[in-house]
């Protein structure tokens, strides 16, 4: 027998920790499965971690990517992973022929890895927890549950079913916010080399020939000329300040204040707060039906949902739900979600179709998402062109109002 030193998550919510004896690490699975415990590590009182903790810091999507290799690629992975398993080919065999397969050599290398330590008796979900960077809390959770509920297979297609809905909906976020995006990149490229190449020689010329130029030309000229003099000391400036903004964000506290703020955006902030839920109903949801038990998975969705006020609710959600409450009375409660949904998770509840009922709201909040997605682009694209068009006739009647007055001059 060996001695396994165990971590979990109880039946009510709360941690535990202790010692176990089994034959190997499977049967100390079964046995705190068996308990009703939630193994979030697990290690040999004289080897390595077994089970090792993923991280804990939020990541949209439910993991993260590393350099070289995409998110789609790790979404096509989960695919080609669950049909192999479907089929019945064991886990080491599946993984050293997609390794095998892989035309991109960093990920090729991260499946040969958890090819090796599966051969070698390592289970799966542990070998992925390996590599946080790629299969995070959510992903190996996910793979944890098949492997000790004996429905990986099942499991596995969610998965890969969930991490393709999720690029659908980021690639027509993405389509939708590209022009906007170039309509503003071309009009500040556009400026910028007006004031900083063009106006200083003109404008050089029209001193010469008037004395007294216009209002609207000598602010222009003030403007070019601080441009044409000062850019190096400008740009060092937009640089600390972006540097300053991205490290800020990248601390607790300013993340927090960022996550807040994208929430109180005028329309903008309908848009994260609806992606957000969207990503929070179907992710539990997938979670309950791979056999996840409620309490637990809303510790993982805490941990995915990618917004610290929303998780910070839904970690209140959890806590009332440790009590025995169910799902829909802390969110009516804390108004996370409109009425009609909240009361449709709770006939989810009563009816035994949770699962069922929470990707049916995500669906519905993910089309909310799209509508709103469309309303703002709708809103931004002619916003940004007026703007870009002010500047640019603004220079232009800068330009002109002189020329007009040496041509009333001459005559």
């Amino acid at each position: 027998m060996i001695s396994f030193r165990y971590q979990a998550i109880g039946a009510g919510g709360t941690a535990v920790q202790g010692v176990i004896e089994a034959e190997d690490r499977r049967s100390a699975l079964l046995q705190l499965g068996q308990r009703g415990l939630f193994p979030s590590n697990l290690e040999s009182c004289s080897g390595p971690a077994i089970i090792a903790a993923t991280p804990t810091l939020p990541v949209a999507g439910g993991f993260q990517l590393s350099s070289g290799i995409r998110r789609k690629e790790i979404t096509a992975f989960t695919q080609e992973m669950s049909a192999l398993l479907g089929a019945g080919i064991p886990i080491p065999q599946a993984l050293a022929s997609l390794g095998e397969q892989e035309e991109n050599l960093p990920l090729r290398a991260v499946i040969l890895k958890i090819a090796e330590a599966v051969r070698k008796g390592e289970a799966f979900s542990s070998a992925l927890a390996e590599q946080p960077k790629l299969f995070g809390k959510l992903y190996t959770s996910m793979i944890r549950v098949g492997e000790e509920a004996g429905v990986l297979p099942k499991v596995m297609a969610d998965l890969a079913s969930l991490l393709e809905h999720e690029d659908e909906v980021r690639s027509e976020v993405v389509a939708a916010v590209a022009y906007p995006a170039f309509v503003l990149l071309f009009g500040v490229l556009t400026v910028t080399i007006l004031l900083t190449v063009v106006l200083p020689r003109l404008f050089g010329m029209l001193q010469e020939m008037l004395t007294v130029l216009p209002l609207p030309t000598l602010i222009l000229l003030k403007v070019s000329g601080g441009l044409h003099q000062h850019w190096f000391l400008l740009l060092v400036s937009v640089a600390v300040v972006v540097g300053g903004s991205f490290w800020f964000i990248r601390t607790p506290a300013g993340a927090a204040a960022w996550d807040k703020f994208k929430l109180r955006i005028p329309v903008a902030g309908a848009v994260f707060r609806s992606a957000a839920l969207g990503r929070f109903a179907r992710t539990l949801g997938t979670l309950v039906k791979s056999g996840v038990s409620l309490l637990p998975a809303l510790k993982i969705v805490e941990n995915t949902i990618g917004n610290r006020v929303l998780a910070a609710q839904i970690a209140q959600v959890a806590e009332e739900t440790r009590g025995g409450d169910s799902l829909a009375a802390p969110l009516r409660k804390l108004g996370i979600f409109p009425k009609t949904v909240v009361q449709m998770i709770d006939v989810g509840e009563e009816s035994g179709k949770l699962d069922e009922m929470l990707l049916k709201v995500a669906e519905m909040e993910e089309r909310h998402m799209r509508a709103k997605t469309k309303t703002l682009i709708s809103l931004l694209a002619p916003i940004l062109i007026l703007i870009v068009g002010a500047l640019v006739g603004f220079m232009v009647i800068a330009l002109l109002l002189p020329i007009f007055r040496m041509s009333s001059a001459i005559h």
